[in-house]
C-alpha cells in the first residue's frame, strides 16, 4: 500500500463576515418561484457538468404534480424543497415554467390561475370529453372570448339635411312596395 498525500484546501475567511448558520439562513428571501427556479437552475448545470441525465420517474412526477396541488391550494405555504430529490423539483419547474403558476394574490392572479388550471387539464384530460370541456372553459374566459358573440356598432354623424333626404328616399322605396287594394276579412264566429 501506498500513502497519498491529500492536500486540502480552507479557503481564508474574514472575521468581519458572518456565516450563516444553516442553509436556510444563507438562502435570500425569495418566492417560491423564485426558489423553484434558482434550484433547478442549479441542478441543471450540476446534470449538465457531470453528464447526468435527468429524468423524473412516475413516483417523481406524482410528488411533484401533489407539491404543486398543494402550492396553488395553500398559496402562503413554504415547502422545504431541499428534501425533495432533484428529478422531482425539475419536473415541478417544467410544470411552473409550463403554466406560469403564480400564488394567487388578488383577482387578476386568480383569473391567471384558473386559466393555468384549465389549460394544465386540457393538456392532461383522459378523454376528449374533459378535454373539450376545458378549453370550452378557457374559451369563455374573458380576455380570451373564443365563443363570444360580437356586435359591431357603427356610429355615423350626418348632418339634418342629409338624414331628411335619406328619410324621403327610403319612404319613397317604401310606397313603391306597399300593396293597393282592400282585404277583407270575416269572421265566422
Amino acid at each position: 500500500m501506498s500513502e497519498t498525500n491529500q492536500i486540502v484546501v480552507v479557503p481564508h475567511i474574514e472575521n468581519t463576515i458572518p456565516i450563516p448558520k444553516n442553509n436556510a439562513e444563507a438562502l435570500p428571501d425569495m418566492t417560491s418561484e423564485e426558489e423553484i427556479q434558482a434550484r433547478t437552475n442549479t441542478i441543471k448545470l450540476l446534470s449538465d457538468i457531470t453528464d447526468e441525465v435527468i429524468e423524473p420517474t412516475t413516483e417523481d412526477i406524482e410528488q411533484a404534480e401533489e407539491l404543486a396541488k398543494e402550492m396553488m391550494i395553500n398559496p402562503d405555504i413554504r415547502p422545504e424543497f431541499g428534501q425533495y430529490p432533484n428529478e422531482t423539483m425539475a419536473y415541478l419547474a417544467g410544470m411552473v415554467a409550463q403554466t406560469n403558476c403564480m400564488l394567487v394574490k388578488d383577482m387578476a392572479d386568480f383569473k391567471l390561475h384558473v386559466l393555468n388550471r384549465a389549460v394544465q387539464e386540457a393538456e392532461t384530460a383522459k378523454s376528449s370529453r374533459e378535454r373539450l370541456a376545458a378549453l370550452r372553459m378557457i374559451g369563455e374566459i374573458d380576455g380570451v372570448d373564443a365563443f363570444k358573440k360580437q356586435t359591431v356598432i357603427t356610429h355615423i354623424n350626418k348632418s339634418g339635411d342629409e338624414l331628411e333626404k335619406e328619410l324621403l328616399k327610403t319612404i319613397e322605396e317604401l310606397k313603391g312596395t306597399i300593396i293597393e287594394g282592400t282585404h277583407e276579412i270575416v269572421d265566422n264566429d
